[in-house]
């Protein structure tokens, strides 16, 4: 089990990036959360195995059809083991 906290800049935001990383992320079994930033940015928290979490982030780079990311910051860490079921937050 591991930790992803991930940072995604580009054109992501009033395109439906959070839905699609809340769908992808429910899909994979993660917990975790997915907020927009005040920054135009989109940051997400997943805990879970390390090769869904990978996945998560390869669709966070990919993002949906009307996205363009520019790049996606991610940083790896232990597990909290405090995110529940992954949900939007505001």
């Amino acid at each position: 089990m591991e930790r992803l906290h991930a940072v995604v800049h580009g054109s992501v935001q009033g395109v439906g990036f959070r839905y699609f990383l809340m769908r992808k992320a429910q899909q994979l079994g993660l917990s975790g959360w997915v907020r927009n930033d005040d920054d135009g940015t989109v940051e997400l928290v997943a805990e879970g195995g390390r090769r869904e979490l990978e996945e998560l982030k390869r669709a966070a780079e990919q993002g949906p059809r009307l996205a363009r990311v520019d790049r996606v910051d991610a940083d790896w860490s232990a597990p909290t083991g405090e995110l529940e079921a992954f949900d939007l937050t505001a």
